[in-house]
């Protein structure tokens, strides 16, 4: 009897080659796997923490109520779009790839720039800040000379897993999509035992931060959400390790934007009526969740609670180190990046990125000089990626409003395509736009500095050496 898993992988990889690419990385990711990856660097149980004070001081209770289901809400526009793209072009270069085959070498050149400086980011902010909760949590507040040692080792502990290899992070991925799940449930199941202190109508409380006016402070806590709400690109990126990726890492991207909504709003709601007294815990800050919580659960048990999201950070460090990776892996492996062929390379054991993985922990380390700034660090990382997701999205509708054939795959929204993509690029803009002004003034000024830097090397140095995507696929019909 023929083994339908390896015909699986073998279809998978002639399907590949029509992109220009040979099977190169261990194709061994499910349909679960490739969820999980995307829910793990999504996690509510990191940014929902981390920054759940800051979301009380910009909009306060009604930030966490009406700001989560506005950028919940548009947010599914964006990742529905990409789902069609990572269903139509499922390789490792995801968004990068998306843009070259759909708007040229150029526009691929930039979308990869952007998504590898929003992965960096996003790597160094969710490893620096797991350093800041555990510093916190166990009282070494004030020992500067702690935090840089448990910084390099977190990034250590990232780097060595997925050098191991794909088996042992897609084992740790599907074990991170059970515990973020089963951890918000206990949070959930405590407080309702413990009783709310407040009623209902608290959630639409708002608060308005010293020196913003309202819209304005409100506008500009919704970094707590989409902040949260990013990194579902994920599952694209390791489509050439997920067998029938076509259909896979749409689902994987779709499935994990609903299921962080969802779970997100009640873990939030919960959370804010657990609120003894706002001006009080709008004065804990950074720690406003962890305070919260032991006020209400008590010191033991809120101390537990404590670790077991301390643990879901570390899994989603863990991700994001993998999901990085990739797009270095497919930027370098035609060229886009200094050094290329040295980050391009394989571990011939491990069938990993190994360089590119380890590049990326040493660089992120580096980073630590500029964390004091966290909310900026954020800032850049969730606009970065915000525009490497626009990018192919827009070339993909002025594609259609040419009348230019592209490719489409099994998921699609068929005729509401178009539409749900103009909803999406409007979004992209409007928080590229607000994620920029002050209190994070400095992203918008590190982002236009990274602009014109890349702007620079592209006429300079890149339009002379990059090749862009072996293109070698014939184009489907038109949507």
């Amino acid at each position: 009897m023929p083994d339908l898993s390896q015909a699986q992988v073998d279809a998978d990889a002639a399907d590949l080659q029509r992109f220009g690419y040979v099977q190169e990385l261990l194709r061994d990711m499910g349909g679960f796997s490739s969820f999980a990856i995307s829910f793990s660097v999504i996690s509510i149980l990191t940014g929902i923490p981390q920054f759940f004070g800051y979301g009380l001081k910009f909009g306060g209770p009604l930030q966490m109520t009406a700001g989560w289901w506005l950028v919940a809400l548009f947010t599914l526009t964006v990742a529905v779009a990409m789902a069609e793209l990572a269903s139509a072009y499922p390789t490792a270069g995801a968004l990068y790839h998306w843009s070259s085959f759909l708007g040229g070498k150029r526009l691929g050149w930039f979308t990869a720039c952007f998504n590898t400086v929003g992965q960096f980011a996003i790597l160094a902010g969710i490893d620096y800040g797991l350093a800041v909760f555990i510093v916190s949590a166990v009282g070494w507040v004030g020992r500067p000379l702690v935090m840089i040692p448990l910084y390099a080792g977190l990034l250590f502990s990232h780097a060595i897993l997925n050098h191991v290899g794909i088996g042992v992070v897609s084992l740790l991925n599907r074990l991170s999509a059970w515990y973020h799940i089963a951890v918000v449930v206990l949070i959930l199941g405590a407080l309702a035992f413990a009783g709310f202190v407040q009623p209902i109508s608290f959630l639409a409380t708002s608060h308005v931060a010293e020196g913003f006016r309202p819209g304005y402070g409100f506008l500009v806590g919704l970094l707590l959400a989409q902040w949260t709400l990013t990194g579902y690109d994920a599952s694209a990126h390791v489509s050439e390790e997920t067998r029938n990726p076509r259909t896979t890492a749409p689902w994987g991207i779709f499935l994990a934007v609903i299921v962080s909504m969802i779970f997100g709003s009640i873990l939030l709601c919960a959370v804010t009526l657990s609120i003894p007294n706002l001006d009080a815990a709008i004065g804990y800050g950074d720690g406003a969740f962890t305070q919260i919580v032991t006020l209400r659960l008590g010191t033991r048990l809120g101390g537990g609670v404590t670790i077991l999201i301390a643990g879901a950070m570390w899994l989603c460090g863990l991700a994001s180190m993998t999901s990085a990776s990739r797009m270095v892996y497919a930027f370098s492996r035609d060229g886009g990046l200094p050094l290329a062929k040295k980050w391009a390379r394989i571990s011939p054991k491990h069938r990993t990125p190994s360089n590119a993985i380890w590049a990326l922990a040493a660089l992120a380390l580096v980073l630590v000089v500029s964390v004091d700034l966290y909310s900026a660090v954020v800032s850049v990382a969730t606009v970065a990626l915000y525009i490497s997701y626009g990018l192919p999205i827009a070339a993909r509708l002025y594609s259609r409003v040419r009348g230019r054939k592209d490719e489409r795959g099994p998921w699609h929204l068929g005729r509401f395509s178009s539409l749900n993509a103009v909803i999406a690029l409007c979004w992209i803009v409007f928080i590229t736009i607000v994620f920029v002004l002050p209190p994070n003034e400095i992203a918008g000024k590190a982002l236009g500095i990274a602009f014109v830097l890349l702007l620079l090397t592209w006429w300079f140095v890149a339009r002379k050496h990059f090749a862009g995507p072996q293109i070698k696929f014939v184009q489907g019909d038109p949507p």
